[in-house]
């Protein structure tokens, strides 16, 4: 089913046959590993559809799709389906139009039927399907993640994306085509060799290195992080669980694939990511006396155990923003922030 991968000997992830939501939300999305949920969507209807073709597929999705664009990568045959860099990042090597699902769907089609050996890569990525299909949930629904983790599709033909990492927890339904999950643990983060922060492909930063390809004379410390990888091949109607921060990278097989994600956990505007950004800018370059004093301030305010109790000494109306986390600590944080950072 699957094209040999270098990673293919490599721990493959672990995996149960599908669970209710309070066996999810106890045993599975409580830890911090991957897990393979196999048939745990075999039964939708938009899986069923895709049981029957690209045609069938396509048709089911047309009926449910709104007028509303999506955002369409789309690259050259000669990338190989993986959307990236341009040669030296000074941008990408593919371009985005906005395209009504009709005319995805009628390309994609159309390449499969056509039997076009090299053809270009399409890929609509993370839309939100309350947008695109306003029917999709209410037919295809799932109690798994919770009620404000709402489903996104991602419809192309073969595709590679980049290893990245996701800030939140992630539940992946295949529901055509098939897919390779290439996990990495958050503590390879060295050994990925991760490129630009602020100049990124679709927000989070990725790996330069090609896991299928990789470069060991450029990226020697990759070989640490193969070591480590997990593999998942998931065929239609399999799920899988992704914790927050662990890297994937993910191939797409198939003339047409789609796959729904959920995430959920995340303030997109209080993330983890753009407070080390701004140590970048505020402590990273210090001389060293003065960056360890303030580590010892991060751990004792941020990463010790002890850390929520740090303002027990103070009465609970005086705590401010070492109250516990709330609403409104979290309010009065960003409020803090704004205000200093625009110098009041």
């Amino acid at each position: 089913m699957f094209t040999d991968h270098p990673a293919a000997t490599t721990t493959r992830v672990a995996e149960r046959p599908a669970v209710d939501a309070a066996t999810f939300r106890r045993e599975i999305a409580g830890g911090f590993e991957p897990v393979i949920l196999r048939g745990q969507v075999a039964d939708w209807p938009a899986v069923v559809a895709g049981r029957g073709g690209v045609r069938p597929m396509a048709r089911y999705l047309a009926e449910m799709g709104g007028d509303a664009p999506l955002d369409v990568r789309i690259g050259a045959p000669d990338i190989g389906g993986r959307f990236f860099y341009n040669h030296d990042l000074s941008g990408f090597n593919f371009a985005k139009q906005k395209v009504v699902l009709t005319a995805l769907l009628t390309e994609l089609v159309r390449l499969a039927e056509d039997k076009v050996s090299d053809p270009h890569a399409l890929y609509a990525d993370a839309a939100a399907a309350a947008r695109h299909m306003p029917g999709w949930a209410a037919a295809n629904p799932l109690d798994l993640p919770p009620p404000d983790a709402l489903p996104r599709l991602w419809i192309g033909n073969k595709t590679v994306v980049a290893t990245h990492y996701d800030g939140s927890p992630n539940l992946a339904c295949v529901v055509a085509g098939h897919r390779r999950f290439t996990l990495f643990p958050p503590e390879q983060l060295a050994n990925l060799y991760a490129g630009p922060l602020d100049n990124t492909i679709a927000g989070p930063p990725v790996s330069m290195v090609d896991p299928e390809a990789p470069d060991m004379a450029r990226y020697p410390r990759f070989a640490e992080a193969l070591a480590h990888a997990q593999v998942a091949e998931l065929g239609p109607g399999d799920a899988l669980f992704m914790p927050a921060i662990w890297w994937h990278h993910v191939r797409a097989f198939g003339p047409l694939n789609v796959l729904v994600n959920y995430w959920w956990a995340q303030d997109a505007t209080s993330t983890p990511f753009l407070a080390m950004v701004h140590a970048l800018g505020s402590v990273r370059d210090l001389p060293p006396a003065e960056k360890a004093a303030w580590k010892m301030w991060f751990d004792h305010y941020v990463f010790a155990d002890t850390a929520a109790d740090v303002a027990a000494h103070l009465p609970v109306a005086a705590r401010g923003v070492l109250g516990a986390a709330s609403p409104a600590r979290t309010a009065r944080i960003r409020a803090y922030l704004l205000g200093k950072l625009q110098g009041r």
